[in-house]
């Protein structure tokens, strides 16, 4: 593209962009970007156009390649840039081009979301437009040479329009439902059809790794007797799922410091001087299955009480690389969502069967209202209104405190209106079989659609008063088990099974949260440093819990193979933790999921009087007994043909390589019953995370404003050569804390370089 064009076609994308309400003649964009310490962005703008233009703007300077890459993904455009076969990060887990390109363009309804964004708030309208204008200045500015070496030149890097923001935020809104069975959907064919050429799963958000953990401490539990949060979200640390740093000041007073994601136009999880947020995800499901009941005469055709209902076929084409002949495929919906597929799983499309899915968050347009609003706050109760009025959170517990000492947990989302006695009623015989999944309903009866409730913004969504909303002067947290129990002095009544397990036992992750913060509740009342040594303690409570019984089978048990007493020795000198100087640390790693997976494993089993501490007592005696020494030994072997020493320094086992040296990543598996989870991959001598601790904020209040201590553990820049590409995870592997600058005497102390107005 030349320059005259590119800047013409900047120009009409802009013009786009203005609220249907409005003309843009005599308007202008407006923002004033200053940068802090790790290059965080203040942006500072009179109204809401100038915010989105001044977020997209700082974000574009800092992850340009990124954002350009998600935006030719959302199109629907991966398989024209980068080959049909290869994968890129779709959501949470990588996902073939042709197939994730075949989901966006047919999932994706663009004449309803522009029919919906007429009806969004002038200010979230306003938001959107200035975030298309910012992204395009910035191309405008950076020219040719000032594009990133990584994508100088490409031809996905393009100007946006709004369409590019109706599709990123559908996204972001399907990240824990649908976006999960893009190739599902996307490979649906009515039977006689080839096969799938690629692999179709069915994933549990808590098998993705999706977590996070969050507390609200009140005033009984400060030292000041104000609120205080800490908020620990595990995110992916590559690809668009990545938190960015960000402190907005905008028109009414609206001042809010945080992070968001890519394509966010302010901070969705953060402060202000009154109020703290974060969020964990939830275990709460986002949508339905319908088992269909097909017409004998047609499989494309269904029967909903007695009746043949024909499906809506739907034909997408994905344009190919060089010239190739694009490809084509009729996916095909019903009323119920559209039909998808998982063979490994035995769902199928037959002569007889096929199942659908519908999602509510499909078409979800609300969730930038609600966290305008939760920004605005100034209790933790404004927090709760803005939540269960908009119904706009799509998959996320909302946890908060705030500066006069209350505490809140809202697992309120959208949700669908599906209560216990629905979906026993309209169960099928296998919906059993679905159960750790989603709740499948029956497609042949109409009355198994979601229940419509009086005042929910959008028909079929359960009410708020329906779910769980919890406020204390003590403490709630939330490490993604559902809403039974944020703080086990007071667990919630039972709600529907749509929202989550009830009275059944709670991760390792979350019985480690709950007994480490009893603990640092009964060593006094909590501050600041207290708090941060709690967020990055590194215990692993399985450890805890085994290795008093694993060191008695060492001793115990005859004939060790040299191996398992290597293995032995390792466990038997670790500290337990996962401290970068933890040696053993790879050894429980690798030994834990093959022990875990072992029948019988515990003595105590679960009791749901006591959560906290059962089930309890490894089971080591016989037959028992060997499995664990058997699950040893091939840890070990593991650990050898990896080429790590079982006695290695975790933080040289687990790293990031920043250029030529390598930096070492604390914290571990949270099914090792670790907080600050870490998540990793293989890489050539050890590992590398994957996703995990990600943007860490503890804040509190004084008379003045916000206390905020953060780290971002990934940093903020993707960009290598950006000085704040590696900076905070240097900081983060040294646990070292940054106070965020709030006020402006704060931002001008820290203040690096010029601030920088654009305008136009």
């Amino acid at each position: 593209m030349t320059g005259n064009l590119l800047w013409a076609t900047i120009g009409a994308a802009v013009l786009m962009t203005a609220p249907a309400s409005e003309a843009l003649a005599g308007k202008r964009y407006e923002a004033t970007i200053t940068r802090t310490t790790y290059g965080i962005p203040h942006i500072e703008a009179r109204d809401w156009r100038g915010v989105g233009y001044g977020v997209a703007y700082a974000y574009a300077e800092d992850n340009l390649c990124l954002l350009a890459e998600e935006f030719a993904t959302v199109a629907g455009e991966r398989s024209r840039f980068w080959g049909p076969e290869a994968k890129a990060v779709l959501g949470f887990e990588e996902v073939d081009n042709l197939s994730s390109d075949v989901f966006f363009r047919a999932v994706i309804d663009l004449p309803a979301l522009r029919k919906g964004a007429k009806t969004l708030s002038p200010r979230v309208q306003d938001l959107l437009a200035g975030y298309v204008a910012g992204y395009n200045r910035f191309l405008k500015d950076a020219g040719t040479q000032g594009i990133p070496a990584e994508c100088r030149g490409k031809p996905w890097v393009r100007p946006i329009t709004a369409d590019d923001m109706l599709r990123m935020n559908e996204k972001q809104m399907l990240l824990a439902s649908s976006l999960n069975l893009a190739p599902a959907i996307a490979n649906a064919a009515p039977p006689g059809s080839p096969a799938p050429k690629v692999a179709i799963n069915m994933p549990d958000p808590k098998e993705l790794g999706i977590g996070s953990n969050g507390w609200a401490f009140g005033s009984e539990v400060t030292a000041d007797g104000r609120g205080m949060v800490i908020g620990n979200p595990h995110f992916p640390w590559k690809g668009p799922a990545r938190f960015w740093q960000m402190h907005v000041k905008g028109p009414g007073g609206y001042e809010v410091m945080g992070v968001g994601l890519a394509g966010t136009p302010m901070p969705t999880l953060g402060f202000n001087k009154d109020v703290a947020w974060t969020h964990t995800v939830t275990e709460a499901r986002h949508f339905t299955l319908y088992q269909l009941a097909l017409d004998p005469a047609d499989p494309t055709r269904y029967l909903v009480d007695g009746k043949s209902e024909a499906m809506t076929p739907q034909t997408v084409t994905v344009p190919m690389p060089d010239g190739q002949t694009a490809v084509t495929r009729t996916l095909y919906s019903t009323r119920w969502g559209p039909v998808f597929v998982v063979p490994a799983r035995g769902i199928t499309w037959s002569a007889q069967s096929a199942f659908a899915l519908k999602d509510a968050n499909r078409g979800n347009q609300r969730g930038i209202e609600t966290w305008l609003r939760i920004g605005e706050a100034r209790n933790v109760f404004d927090i709760k209104e803005a939540v269960t009025q908009t119904l706009g959170i799509p998959w996320v517990n909302t946890i908060a405190a705030d500066r006069d000492g209350g505490a809140l947990h809202a697992d309120v989302t959208a949700v669908p209106n599906v209560s216990a006695a629905k979906a026993k009623a309209c169960a099928t015989p296998i919906s059993g079989l679905f159960a750790e999944f989603a709740i499948l309903l029956d497609g042949s009866k109409a009355g198994c659609d979601w229940d419509v409730a009086v005042g929910t913004p959008e028909p079929g969504l359960m009410p708020a008063l329906d779910q769980a909303v919890t406020f204390t002067n003590t403490y709630l947290t939330n490490s993604n088990d559902s809403y039974w129990i944020s703080n086990p002095a007071m667990p919630h009544r039972q709600l529907s099974p749509i929202l989550g397990k009830y009275a059944t036992a709670r991760s390792l992750r979350t019985r480690s949260n709950f007994i480490e913060t009893a603990a640092l509740i009964a060593g006094g009342k909590i501050d600041h440093a207290r708090a941060q040594a709690h967020a990055f303690a590194n215990k692993s409570l399985a450890a805890e819990m085994t290795l008093d019984e694993i060191k008695v089978l060492c001793i115990t048990t005859q004939g060790l193979a040299a191996a398992v007493e290597r293995g032995c020795a390792a466990l038997a000198d670790w500290d337990r933790r996962f401290e970068a100087t933890s040696r053993g640390a790879a050894l429980f790693r690798a030994f834990w999921p093959k022990a875990a997976r072992l029948p019988g494993l515990w003595q105590v089993p679960f009791d749901p009087a006591d959560p906290v501490n059962t089930p309890r007592a490894l089971a080591i005696d016989g037959p028992k007994g060997e499995k664990l020494v058997a699950a040893l030994a091939e840890a070990v072997a593991e650990l050898d043909t990896a080429g790590i020493a079982l006695d290695a320094p975790w933080g040289e086992v687990q790293r990031v390589m920043a250029a030529d040296s390598a930096i070492p990543i604390h914290g571990g598996p949270g099914t090792l019953g670790i907080l600050n989870m870490q998540e990793s991959l293989p890489v050539p001598g050890g590992l590398t995370p994957r996703h995990g601790t990600s943007y860490i904020q503890i804040v509190g209040f004084d008379d003045k404003g916000p206390v905020a201590d953060a780290i971002l553990s990934y940093s903020q820049s993707t960009n290598p050569a950006s000085p704040h590409a590696y900076d905070q995870t240097r900081a983060y592997a040294e646990k070292q804390w940054h106070r965020l600058p709030f006020s402006a005497k704060a931002i001008a102390a820290e203040t690096i370089g010029k601030p920088k107005n654009i305008a136009e």
